[in-house]
């Protein structure tokens, strides 16, 4: 007998950061939102503002990139006295994780996903010693896209996708605001058929 796999839960994660990679630079804010769902049956879209989190973190260091710290316009002494310790807040996020996944599997996906993946991943094993998403549960929206567009990687962008799968909402580079848009790209893609 064929055991069936467990289904996934997608979550649409954006980060804030003030360089370009996690320990010499600062993770400043997380977002998250759930995507949608997908067992044997498919995939499900969720209402992406139903289920978010959000949270701001102290830096951890005193490097920072000052083009970085300008795209997310926050302010980095006001973080290093109200934003959250790290490790509180990566642990109040892998407890919600679990809590949304109510028995799925919870993959990360972004757009794209290697910069956002890069710190999250960091930042659970760094501070919580593990990550619900174990080590490789993360989906790229623009690889997602350029294979059912059948497009070269490097070629793909926002603007070059079909404006039926983007989503109405403005990227602001708050990493809440990101996630929802980001989830509803998501759910756009998981149902389009591709070219």
């Amino acid at each position: 007998m064929t055991r069936r796999p467990r289904p996934s839960l997608y979550i649409s994660v954006d980060v804030e950061a003030d360089g370009p990679i996690p320990g010499p630079y600062s993770m400043l804010s997380i977002g998250a939102a759930v995507a949608g769902r997908q067992d044997a049956g498919g995939y499900t879209a969720a209402d992406p503002e139903a289920q978010t989190f959000y949270r701001e973190l102290r830096p951890i260091s005193d490097a920072f990139v000052p083009e970085a710290l300008a795209v997310s316009g926050l302010d980095r002494d006001r973080l290093a006295v109200e934003g959250g310790e790290p490790a509180a807040v990566m642990g109040e996020f892998a407890a919600w994780a679990a809590e949304v996944a109510d028995g799925a599997q919870p993959v990360m996906c972004g757009y794209p996903a290697s910069y956002d993946w890069t710190f999250l991943y960091w930042y659970l094993v760094r501070f919580t010693g593990a990550s619900p998403f174990g080590h490789s549960g993360c989906m790229d929206m623009k690889t997602l896209y350029a294979t059912k567009a059948r497009l070269p990687l490097r070629a793909v962008a926002k603007g070059t996708m079909p404006r039926e799968l983007l989503s109405r909402r403005r990227h602001t580079h708050h990493a809440l605001d990101d996630a929802i848009e980001q989830a509803e790209l998501f759910s756009n893609l998981m149902a389009w058929p591709g070219v």
